[in-house]
């Protein structure tokens, strides 16, 4: 398929394979129905990042194929939500013909929200001094009453913030309303309407569990917020200090006072637990650690870690690679089975898939 583009007519299609893959990979542990939660098929993407391509008088956006390494003009995005699409073509008809928003630009990268809020990431080939400064404040102002953006500008070594560097999600998670801080840079899902429908699945399934829950991988607290109500304490980790931090303040935005989120990575708190020690300054004694939830890359998890998520009674499992996530299932399934499993379609149109699992004690 074209880079770039969307195939409506082709959405119920590709989702259709997807099911058939994960179907196929789960049906040695699990022969319950798949729920499936689509995507929109088209404006479902709050992120994009793009090269900037000039030619002569001429300035556009543009992205390289993959697989032929070509590149590709992107003239309009029906990818990234409407609020990035529509202003992309805007954003570059006020810069065209302004040298110091123009000269050496790079790259521009996109960041947005359900709820309307835009950050864009202008990256230059160049120092960038106050002239460049008092042009980026003057393009925001012009812009504000179409389009209020926040506007960052960046080349090597050099950060320039004129407002924030980050933008603040709302989501809905079982009638809670909950904001995130999203950082310029960060990790965040990019699907966040599919994102929205797999913290509810998640939400749904820890509704009927109790005690603590061990959280790795936790970014900035997405899950750890949405699944707070459903336990006592909730002790989630994470080894990026920017998503530390992130989370740190999601907690306070929203609130919370049942999350605690440490900096270790899951091979760090594996080890802790074999070894019978605390994680950092928390003493585990006297906690529930009944249930873990694990969001790991696409590498899987670790033999380590395998084994520590074993001795749990409930495993929450979200997966963006089903391969990794079968061979985990592998050591897995001699102590655990599969009561719900889900496939979220975060990314339409490419072969990548989402999935999430629960399994029980057996």
């Amino acid at each position: 398929m074209r880079i770039g583009q969307v195939f409506p007519t082709e959405y119920e299609s590709q989702l259709k394979a997807k099911l058939n893959l994960i179907t196929k990979l789960l049906a040695t542990y699990s022969t319950s129905e798949i729920e499936v939660f689509r995507s929109a098929p088209s404006h479902y993407r709050q992120r994009a990042e793009f090269r900037i391509w000039h030619d002569g008088d001429d300035i556009y956006h543009a992205m390289f194929d993959p697989e032929t390494k070509q590149k590709v003009r992107i003239d309009y995005f029906p990818v990234a939500c409407e609020l990035i699409a529509d202003f992309m073509p805007l954003l570059l008809s006020k810069i065209q013909y302004n040298h110091q928003l123009r000269y050496k630009l790079y790259q521009v990268d996109y960041l947005a929200t359900l709820s309307g809020e835009l950050l864009v990431s202008l990256i230059y080939k160049r120092q960038l001094d106050q002239v460049w400064q008092d042009a980026a404040q003057a393009l925001a102002a012009e812009l504000l009453p179409e389009m209020p953006v926040k506007i960052i500008g960046r080349a090597r070594k050099q950060k320039i913030v004129l407002t924030d560097d980050f933008v603040t999600e709302t989501v809905t998670v079982a009638k809670n309303t909950l904001a995130y801080q999203q950082i310029e840079g960060s990790f965040t899902q990019p699907n966040a309407g599919v994102n929205q429908k797999m913290l509810n699945w998640a939400a749904q399934v820890t509704s009927q569990l109790n005690g603590d829950l061990l959280e790795l991988y936790c970014g900035n607290a997405n899950f750890s917020l949405a699944l707070a109500p459903y336990f006592n304490q909730v002790i989630a980790t994470e080894i990026s200090r920017t998503s530390i931090k992130s989370a740190q303040y999601n907690i306070a935005l929203n609130n919370i006072d049942n999350v605690q989120v440490l900096q270790m990575s899951a091979e760090d708190v594996s080890k802790s637990l074999e070894n019978g020690s605390a994680l950092k300054h928390l003493e585990l004694a006297g906690m529930a650690l009944n249930t873990v939830l694990v969001d790991p890359p696409r590498a899987g998890l670790d033999p380590d870690t395998v084994n520590l998520v074993s001795r749990f009674n409930d495993i929450i499992y979200i997966s963006c690679n089903p391969e990794t996530l079968a061979m985990n299932l592998q050591c897995l399934n001699s102590t655990h089975r599969i009561v719900k499993a889900a496939l979220f379609d975060q990314f339409p149109y490419s072969h990548h898939v989402e999935t999430g699992v629960w399994l029980q004690k057996r």
